[in-house]
């Protein structure tokens, strides 16, 4: 297939529901608002953008220079997103800004609450104020749940709570969105017709382009180009590790869901990857540093604010009724993720377009649904 039929074929994915559809994206300068604006805009979406500035010269953003309509301003500034969402009079949101780390969480509780809660209701009460609004996906995090530690998959009907502040502002954000949904948006409101909401919580996504801070994959990147090796903290630890293409996938699911029926899948989902890639934090590393030689590591033996030992996620509900199912092993994520790095460290190229070429592709050969 050459470029230009892979561009249409793009175009079509989701049943080309997003093809000229106004589509505003929260977060977007971040790592992964970044690839869900990259993937919007391959799809003929018009992309608008409502973020903090980019920050570094490789942020992902600022790699990609994509076409977006953006406003620069702070989520905790309810008039001025009021003023940015009724200028973009978007017809599906996507919300991903957010404060979205653990340990800066602990020494920030005040802003991440701040940002996490009410910059979703500051948002929230601007898609009121929006008549063109028809669809909201609200992306927490599977660490929303109540973790009391005993390895068992967390189901959408799971006990929310939170140990960190971060975790702690996710599940508010959760209970934030169903009142939303229950008190205003699945009436008109004024309106003329609902609005469907849908929460989505996954977590550890890996790929290129993420130079968060206290993230595995970019500290083993930072301290590779520094021919240094990483600290590594709690190696034991198992998550639930998967390309960021792969909740995105169902991100686009919901919006595509909400478009047809405000109603069907206006609740929460789970998107995670299979339990083989449910792995501890060595065995990444470990796969990471063989796709890339110049990544080493040590243990790091320094006291760590608390972080849950075990994080599971059931996605029996996605696979069942929305029909969404993971698309690249651990290996392939891992790989991928590794040759967008060393491809960038060492060219200046950027290999996000040939990222998710590659994983429509390989969707269409899984017989998905949403990529045929």
């Amino acid at each position: 297939m050459d470029l230009s039929d892979q561009d249409a074929a793009l175009r079509r994915l989701f049943g080309g529901v997003y093809r000229g559809r106004r589509v505003l994206v929260t977060g977007h300068t971040g790592f992964k608002g970044s690839w869900l604006a990259l993937w919007l805009q391959q799809m003929g979406a018009r992309v608008c953008g409502l973020a903090l500035p980019a920050p570094g010269l490789l942020n992902h953003a600022r790699l990609l220079r994509l076409p977006v309509d953006e406003a620069l301003i702070d989520l905790r500034d309810a008039a001025l997103v009021r003023m940015a969402v009724q200028r973009f009079q978007p017809e599906v949101v996507f919300h991903l800004a957010a404060q979205p780390l653990v340990r800066r969480s602990y020494r920030e509780p005040l802003a991440t609450f701040d940002v996490n809660v009410m910059g979703l209701v500051h948002l929230l009460e601007a898609v009121r104020a929006t008549p063109s609004v028809r669809a909201v996906v609200n992306a927490t995090t599977d660490k929303c749940y109540d973790n009391r530690g005993d390895g068992r998959p967390f189901r959408e009907t799971d006990r929310l709570g939170g140990h960190d502040p971060y975790s702690a502002s996710k599940a508010c954000a959760e209970i934030v969105c169903a009142s939303y949904r229950a008190s205003f948006l699945s009436n008109d409101d004024g309106r003329g017709h609902p609005v469907g909401l849908a929460t989505a919580r996954a977590g550890n996504v890996v790929g290129g382009g993420d130079w968060g801070e206290d993230r595995l994959i970019p500290d083993l990147v930072r301290a590779a180009v520094a021919g240094q090796p990483t600290r590594i903290r709690q190696p034991g630890a198992v998550r639930p590790w998967q390309h960021v293409l792969e909740p995105l996938a169902g991100y686009l699911m919901l919006g595509q869901q909400l478009l047809q029926d405000p109603a069907g899948a206006a609740e929460a989902w789970n998107f995670g990857p299979p339990p083989e890639a449910h792995q501890p934090v060595q065995q990444v590393v470990d796969a990471f540093a063989a796709a890339w030689p110049a990544v080493r590591y040590q243990p790091d033996g320094d006291a760590h604010p608390h972080e849950a030992p075990q994080l599971h996620l059931d996605c029996r509900k996605a696979a069942q009724r929305l029909h969404w199912r993971p698309v690249w092993d651990l290996q392939t994520t891992l790989q991928r993720s590794a040759h967008w790095y060393r491809r960038q460290h060492e060219q200046g190229a950027v290999s996000s377009h040939e990222d998710l070429h590659r994983y429509a592709q390989d969707a269409r050969l899984h017989g998905l649904a949403w990529a045929a």
